[in-house]
């Protein structure tokens, strides 16, 4: 089978990334081929023989050109359509799976794929909940949880300034999603598949597609080592981005006043007010962004991560990679967040309301009070847990389920 992998981005960015390579790592390791399809950038991307079809770079924080193409190219680009046609005419693949493709390649491409194929499916993994809010995390410009968009009335986005803070990004994401709506692209979806059971109930929610949706937790990638790590240095340890809704004032409020040790690592728009409020907390370091062995070293020594989220979290890999070193997780009980922790079992999970910091404190006591053999069996059943739910192989498994059921009911239909 040759697959077509669809991504805004094709260097190692976030989550979404992470993802994206390591399904395209998965589907070879099982003997399929695989082709990309994403926007330029000569500075970031990695090498790819598909290159020559990749849209021009569009980003509001790039230079003008960059800006003026995301502006007039926000809901639809003929310059995605026309290259996406180029690629499936040149390279036929079996099967289309889009990840993240809002704005800078937009979904103009699924009348490039419907028009040169109408039988070639298209799965789409939702990294986020853009589908049903225009800023995508649920958020409005406050910072506070918001579904007042599922409806598929976008006016509060605009009037709350959802989207970056701004009125011009937050009136553009508006317009994109109600043109996309217009269009009905996201009905010529076949499938859309969902790293959690939170997220899948949301969409669903919000009818914006006559598609199916199914649950299907991301893999962790095939190198990936699972780890039971009994010894710890006691400190609690957050890592990503450093903004407002990752919750990491929280967590810092929560440790305040104690000699409870906590590192951070990472970076982001929050960074430096971070810093500053957490400047007369002597057990506080911001170690900045790591990766590799450093941060693998982080995790290992940690007494546990936590992600105080204060959004609709979806499946993050930073929970994964904590529970394959075998390291428990405290972790809000918001989005899809509750799902990888067991209560009890391999973390715990604390109400994010407004004592959202003492219930945390709370968490972060009992964890710092586990017994030996309790702490044990928690990093144990972490381990446990990860190697069983996210193996990359068990997860092209379902991918190829899934092309075969599709086929068998194109079949049907004849």
């Amino acid at each position: 089978m040759k697959v077509l992998l669809v991504n805004k981005f094709h260097y190692k960015k976030g989550g979404s990334e992470t993802y994206y390579f390591t399904l395209a790592e998965a589907l070879k390791a099982k003997g399929h081929e695989v082709i990309y399809f994403a926007m330029r950038d000569e500075e970031k991307n990695l090498p790819c023989e598909q290159d020559k079809y990749f849209v021009s770079h569009a980003a509001v924080q790039g230079g003008l050109k960059s800006k003026l193409n995301m502006v007039l190219h926000i809901a639809y680009s003929k310059e995605a359509y026309q290259n996406m046609k180029r690629l499936l005419q040149d390279e036929q693949p079996d099967l289309v799976i889009l990840n993240l493709v809002h704005k800078q390649i937009t979904l103009s491409i699924i009348d490039a794929i419907k028009e040169y194929d109408p039988k070639l499916p298209i799965f789409w993994t939702m990294h986020d909940l853009i589908t049903v809010c225009p800023s995508y995390l649920m958020l409005d410009g406050k910072g506070q949880i918001c579904e007042k968009c599922l409806s598929g009335n976008y006016i509060e986005c605009i009037k709350n300034r959802c989207v970056k803070g701004s009125r011009l990004m937050s009136v553009l994401s508006a317009y994109e999603a109600a043109y996309i709506r217009r269009r009905e692209w996201y009905n010529k979806v076949d499938l859309f598949i969902c790293p959690s059971d939170f997220h899948r109930g949301k969409m669903e929610a919000g009818q914006f597609t006559t598609a199916e949706f199914i649950t299907l937790r991301n893999p962790l990638p095939l190198d990936m080592e699972y780890e039971s790590q009994v010894f710890d240095e006691g400190y609690l340890l957050y890592f990503g981005r450093l903004s407002v809704e990752k919750g990491v004032k929280t967590l810092i409020n929560a440790v305040n006043k104690t000699d409870y040790r906590l590192v951070i690592l990472g970076t982001g728009p929050l960074e430096a007010e971070l810093k500053e409020y957490a400047k007369d907390n002597s057990n506080i370091e911001f170690k900045g962004f790591q990766t590799g062995e450093t941060l693998k070293n982080y995790i290992r020594n940690a007494r546990c991560v936590v992600l105080p989220s204060a959004c609709y979290e979806n499946g993050p890999y930073s929970a994964m990679e904590a529970m394959a070193f075998g390291k428990p997780l405290i972790v809000s009980n918001n989005g899809g967040l509750p799902e990888l922790v067991e209560h009890e079992k391999n973390g715990y999970i604390f109400d994010y309301n407004d004592n959202a910091s003492k219930e945390l404190r709370r968490s972060i006591e009992k964890m710092m009070q586990l017994s030996d053999i309790e702490y044990r069996n928690m990093a144990l059943y972490s381990k446990e847990k990860a190697e069983k739910t996210f193996s990359p192989l068990n997860y092209i498994n379902k991918i190829e389920d899934l092309y075969k059921k599709h086929k068998n009911l194109q079949e049907d239909k004849k």
